[in-house]
């Protein structure tokens, strides 16, 4: 559908006429001079006159109004508006702090007939769970021996996805300092509503490097009203390999002797959140899907127009045509003074 903001603009198209119609014609006053040969000089003039005149009658009349008709169409600002597109409306702001300590590059994930690392599967898993936060104002905190935000809240999800897969072990410290992941979150989140603040903290092991302690920052995210789900990640056991790879003095071990489930869970419980515990990609996927269902998107939509301006397409028709008819108007005017010329010259010839 084509809609013009300024339609009024396209009232003042009579105007050439009614200039032309009602405005006194112009008098032009020409200098008395006594000169020899006059009336020959007088006909050449004429003549010449005539030329221009006649050219001047020959510019199109279409072709002037079309000018006029495409530069008020340009002034009237017309708009292509397209259907109406419903966009999600929910209103989240969801920030999501993932441990990239050392720890995480323990491979104990069992995927398919092969051991990944915990990064690996958070990476993926992490970005299928943003993808379908469609909607949503994401934000992503990377913590090591410090916390450090990587992304502010935005609606640009497939920017913080990939943010996430480039997320490197290391990159923030050997340690991991939760409560200062919480912290951060905290402020990054407290001038949000009230009613969509949520962090989901994903970490393998416990608090070692924060300068605030988590259940005190867990604490200050309560009283924001910030709901904390908390994700224990790593296998209760994993097989260490013999000698020279063989089964012969392989033993069993905790790959996640570290993981303070008690902190996470006083931390889920204080902010009105939960825990849970990922041993494997599939127990992951699982816990996302449950935040799905427990912060899910809200059923409001807003409904958006695509809108493009047409403007430029009547303005070019005008600036085409203008060029096209001086063009016109310089080579018949150039012709006619040549036919002036070569007519004085024949005159002069004939005189003499």
């Amino acid at each position: 559908m084509i809609t013009f903001l300024w339609p009024w603009m396209l009232l003042m198209l009579p105007l050439p006429w009614l200039v032309r119609r009602f405005a006194p014609p112009r008098t032009v006053e020409r200098p008395a001079l006594r000169a020899p040969f006059f009336r020959h000089w007088q006909s050449l003039a004429d003549r010449d006159q005539q030329s221009i005149v006649s050219t001047a009658r020959r510019v199109p009349a279409v072709a002037l109004w079309v000018i006029w008709l495409s530069l008020l169409l340009a002034a009237a600002r017309p708009l292509w508006v397209g259907d109406a597109i419903e966009l999600p409306n929910s209103g989240r702001d969801l920030m999501l702090a993932v441990d990239i300590s050392g720890s995480m590059r323990v491979e104990d994930m069992q995927v398919g007939n092969r051991m990944a690392r915990r990064i690996d599967a958070v990476k993926q898993l992490g970005s299928d769970f943003m993808s379908r936060r469609s909607g949503d104002r994401l934000g992503l905190i990377l913590f090591g021996s410090r916390a450090y935000l990587q992304s502010p809240l935005s609606f640009d999800i497939q920017t913080v996805q990939r943010f996430l897969l480039e997320a490197q072990i290391g990159f923030a410290g050997q340690e991991t300092a939760i409560g200062d992941a919480i912290g951060l979150a905290v402020k990054r989140l407290q001038e949000r509503p009230a009613s969509s603040r949520v962090l989901v903290l994903l970490t393998d092991g416990q608090d070692t490097a924060s300068t605030v302690d988590p259940l005190e920052a867990a604490n200050l995210a309560a009283d924001l009203g910030v709901r904390i789900y908390t994700i224990g990640i790593g296998a209760d056991s994993l097989t260490l390999p013999g000698l020279l790879g063989s089964p012969l003095g392989a033993r069993t071990v905790n790959p996640s002797a570290d993981l303070d489930e008690s902190t996470l869970i006083e931390i889920a419980r204080s902010t009105g959140g939960q825990y849970f515990r990922a041993r494997d990609p599939e127990e992951l996927a699982t816990v996302y899907r449950l935040l799905d269902q427990l912060e899910p998107l809200e059923v409001e939509k807003a409904l958006y127009r695509p809108q493009q301006s047409l403007s430029a397409l009547p303005l070019l028709i005008a600036i085409v045509l203008s060029f096209a008819l001086v063009i016109r108007y310089l080579w018949q005017h150039r012709a006619a003074r040549s036919a002036a010329a070569t007519a004085g010259t024949a005159a002069r010839a004939v005189h003499d």
